[in-house]
């Protein structure tokens, strides 16, 4: 357990000494590449990883099958759930003009399925004495969060802005519970998955590069990828959804990024619902990119 205990530490700690950490404006680019940068070489890294899995290919379909079981699992619970609040205590938002032209982009997700892909060949073709070592991913992992940390400092966000949104508190809680319950359902279908297994599965919550590299460490390179895909086919939905569902449903619109709702679907968010969006997307995105190393690693104890 502590050793565990150790493992959030450090993959959180590096956010909140990057917290501490504000550049002048123009740098902000400068870091924004370094992230997609960052971003590229764990999904490499994990691409090289699944590369070395037993019989690969005849994995396929059940690695396919899963991803398939588990994302249809957590968006319909996380949808149910988060409808509901927007039902019960309304949050009506004044639709963006730039909603109604909001074009949906698939080339960041697309280009990130290819370097996954791109890894698995390079680990086909590389000498096992040439194959990074597994604490490769850990570290490059510790540099992401790092400068996510100084993003967040850097935009003029506080902790204090950040942590008592009602609204993204709310969201956060009810999204949290409702992935847990899909995470549930998922080990009651699969005989082979328990419930914590489940769990740690579910906690993911639209970060990829964090789970797929937890998810290696904890089960295997095959889960890994099982929650890479999972978390990635969630980024997907939101593309196409957020715009859709903003109007009547904006905690709902919010929640389906999970993770991304801070970084990646923050754009797409703010086109459709507005500035007074943003406040609550960030609280909420900010929150589960805490929790959700925390709850996956804390899960994945045996």
């Amino acid at each position: 357990m502590f050793q565990h205990l150790q493992t959030v530490f450090w993959i959180l700690a590096p956010m909140f000494v990057g917290f501490a950490i504000r550049v002048p404006k123009p740098y902000l680019r400068v870091l924004a590449k370094i992230l997609s940068l960052l971003v590229y070489v764990i999904l490499l890294l994990i691409g090289i990883g699944l590369s070395q899995v037993n019989q690969l290919i005849l994995q396929l379909d059940n690695i396919l099958l899963l991803s398939l079981l588990l994302f249809g699992l957590l968006m319909a619970c996380n949808l149910i759930a988060l409808c509901l609040l927007d039902k019960w205590l309304p949050w009506q938002v004044q639709r963006s003009k730039k909603a109604a032209c909001t074009q949906i982009s698939w080339t960041g997700s697309t280009k990130q399925i290819a370097i996954l892909l791109l890894g698995v060949a390079v680990g086909f073709g590389l000498p096992a004495a040439w194959q990074p070592p597994h604490s490769a991913g850990t570290y490059a992992l510790m540099m992401l969060v790092f400068v996510v940390g100084i993003q967040l400092r850097s935009n003029g966000f506080t902790l204090r802005q950040i942590l008592f949104n009602t609204r993204g508190i709310q969201v956060s809680l009810l999204f949290v519970a409702s992935c847990a319950i899909a995470g549930c359902f998922f080990a009651l279908l699969v005989p082979e998955v328990g419930i914590m297994q489940g769990l740690a599965l579910s906690a993911g919550y639209g970060w990829y590069s964090l789970s797929g590299i937890v998810m290696t460490q904890a089960y295997g390179a095959t889960w890994g990828s099982i929650a890479l895909l999972n978390d990635l086919l969630r980024e997907f939905f939101a593309l196409a959804m957020i715009p859709v569902i903003m109007r009547r449903y904006p905690s709902s619109a919010v929640g389906v990024g999970g993770a991304t709702s801070l970084d990646f679907t923050l754009p797409i968010i703010q086109n459709s619902g507005g500035i007074q969006v943003v406040p609550m997307a960030i609280s909420f995105g900010f929150i589960i990119n805490i929790v959700s190393p925390l709850l996956m690693i804390l899960f994945s104890v045996k």
